[in-house]
């Protein structure tokens, strides 16, 4: 059983001890130092927050705790119940809220929530308000709203319905050249929100479909992180169907992975390609992604003739980049699109209009569409290290030893070859290196993780 609290948000396991697990005692202490930030950044006159969550089987208990604390804190919440991450991101924004918060723990199993925190942007907590939130959850100096003072609720049930309304008037998005096409496709949604939401946008665009586990009952039918080895159905179903092509999300449809029409995965690394790929091509500008993505956005983008620049792993760190750099679109290599026309978060449903949009322009089937790019493989280890050896001495050694190769050190160290890359991260839960490579062949990217792990052996 696990808590893990990190500025990145909170995350654990739910029920056993208090410290150790996502307790109601934790979910109360971390509520209360959020409402601390809200209220201490405030720009409206009586804080309000917007929160949302996915639909698995913890979530009512979970968000019932953390919406009442904000309420003895004085605090207005906008209750948009079963909802999606980019949905809550949008409503933030939209509703001129101090902030927001999705009960979810994005790909993790049913065992496992979350606290996803928001700011006043609808964007995920920065490192320096992160470090204050975890120091605030630890103090004792804290003091709630009285009888005239305390928050009230506003449920709000139509702003999936309003996520969708604004990607359909998107200047990229035009639903009736995608009605045109008559589209068949199938859908995994992993029986939570995006069961939900994606039937939505594709009755909106006029997309035939198969709903398959489409059900918001939290009773995920397997693994939730959409990788290849969970999707066994989704892929053969896409055959059965003879459907163009496969979607499949999430818990909190951040994350977008699709199956081309012979029942194989189009790969997450190539979501954002592709969906960059129709923006470059309609809007000239620069992209952006994390360190361990694909070089292959790298490649499309330099084929407009536009710039790339590569980010700290992170979301928010993404999107700073975005931000620094007026990228038109960036993301990260697990499905997550990032499209500011849109707002400033990654959203599969924004993903599968601009991807239905390419489909459209390209008149080529998905696997076709897939082979148009370059063709690179990943491979992910990582190596464990005993607690007394230092992991950033390591990392220094080996950026000296390839001090003549591109080397990268804003998050740990990534080396880039002519033809290849790793990337080494240290952990900051475990004494462990993580080791992303990628290269032209499955087998080439594998020797070099493992060429990696010998020389951190070596090192250490």
């Amino acid at each position: 059983m696990t808590l893990i609290k990190s500025i990145s948000g909170i995350r654990g396991t739910i029920g056993g001890y208090p410290g150790e697990n996502l307790t109601p005692v934790d979910i109360v202490k971390f509520a209360t130092a959020y409402a601390s930030l809200v209220k201490a950044n405030k720009v409206n006159k009586r804080a309000k927050v917007v929160i949302g969550r996915d639909a698995r089987l913890s979530g009512p208990m979970v968000q019932s705790i953390f919406q009442n604390t904000l309420l003895g804190s004085g605090i207005d919440v906008i209750d948009l119940g079963l909802s999606t991450t980019p949905t809550v991101e949008f409503a933030t924004v939209n509703e001129g809220a101090d902030g927001g918060v999705i009960i979810t723990a994005s790909h993790n199993p049913g065992e496992w929530n979350a606290l996803k925190l928001l700011d006043k942007n609808g964007e995920f907590l920065n490192a320096v308000v992160g470090e204050q939130l975890l120091k605030l959850s630890e103090s004792t100096d804290v003091s709630f709203a009285s009888i005239d003072e305390l928050g009230n609720i506003t449920v709000v049930n139509d702003y999936i319905d309003r996520h969708i309304e604004k990607i359909l008037g998107l200047p990229l998005i035009d639903a009736e050249r995608i009605k045109s096409q008559g589209f068949h496709v199938v859908i995994d949604a992993v029986n939570s929100t995006g069961g939900i939401a994606i039937p939505k946008l594709l009755d909106r665009l006029g997309v035939g479909y198969k709903a398959m586990y489409c059900e918001p009952t939290g009773n995920f039918p397997h693994n939730p992180e959409p990788l290849e080895k969970h999707l066994g159905d989704l892929m053969r179903s896409v055959q059965e169907e003879k459907a163009h092509f496969g979607i499949t999300v999430d818990p909190d449809v951040d994350r977008l992975a699709l199956v081309d029409e012979n029942g194989k995965m189009f790969g997450e690394e190539y979501t954002l390609v592709a969906c960059a790929d129709y923006v470059l091509s309609k809007t000239p500008g620069n992209t952006v992604s994390n360190l361990s993505s694909t070089r292959a956005l790298k490649e499309v983008t330099l084929r407009y003739h536009q710039q790339y620049e590569a980010a700290a792993v992170g979301e928010v760190n993404v999107v700073q980049k975005m931000k620094s750099t007026n990228a038109i679109i960036g993301g990260e290599g697990n499905g997550g699109i990032i499209y500011p026309e849109n707002h400033y978060g990654r959203d599969a449903l924004v993903g599968i209009a601009l991807f239905l949009m390419l489909l459209t322009e390209r008149q080529q089937t998905v696997s076709a569409l897939r082979a148009s790019y370059p063709v690179y493989f990943m491979a992910k280890e990582k190596i464990e290290l005993s607690v007394s050896i230092n992991p950033d001495q390591i990392l220094k050694k080996l950026g000296e030893k390839y001090a003549d190769e591109q080397c990268t050190t804003i998050d740990g160290l990534k080396i880039d070859f002519e033809e290849s890359w790793v990337h080494m991260r240290k952990s900051n839960t475990e004494p462990i290196i993580r080791i992303y490579t990628e290269a032209k062949t499955e087998t080439l990217a594998q020797d070099l993780a493992q060429q990696f792990i010998e020389e951190i052996k070596a090192t250490s």
